[in-house]
């Protein structure tokens, strides 16, 4: 047995979106953020209800490997949605999102939690650096924002 501390890095940031939360909520899912991420394709998402869900799991494409992803947490009353990426010999993620409430729609926050598994996590933990977590984050927010803004205009 082999017992390491981690190699771990977790950035948090905090998205202002322009609807409430029970207008965001349904669209952090695995079939439904094809809506507003051009590009997004899961291989795989097994669901009772055919959308994100307590015990939902999916498959992307991570790289030249599949990301297993799995929904941990799914309270959609509490604005919660918590899953675990798994990228088999690289990674694990856990991934956080809490919606609340504002004057101008809501807030989002984002924490990812990136844990290397070898060689390879340690490059990609190294590389998660609060510049790049930014940057995807805006881009996230912005595309998000694009689209919530656009079905309210329809």
């Amino acid at each position: 047995m082999i017992i390491t501390k981690p190699n771990r890095v977790t950035r948090t940031y905090t998205q202002q979106l322009v609807a409430e939360p029970s207008e965001v909520f349904p669209l952090l899912c695995p079939v439904r953020e094809a809506e507003w991420i051009e590009g997004w394709d899961p291989e795989v998402v097994i669901s009772q209800s055919g959308v994100a869900e307590l015990g939902c799991v999916f498959v992307t494409k991570d790289g030249v490997e599949n990301a297993i992803w799995y929904i941990t947490r799914h309270e959609p009353e509490n604005g919660c949605i918590e899953m675990v990426k798994f990228v088999a010999g690289v990674t694990v993620c856990q991934l956080s999102i809490r919606l609340r409430a504002v004057a101008s729609g809501s807030e989002a926050d984002v924490t990812y939690t990136h844990t290397s598994l070898g060689p390879e996590g340690d490059a990609y933990v190294n590389s998660f650096t609060e510049a790049h977590y930014r940057q995807f984050m805006q881009d996230w927010e912005t595309r998000l924002n694009k689209y919530l803004l656009h079905s309210h205009s329809s």
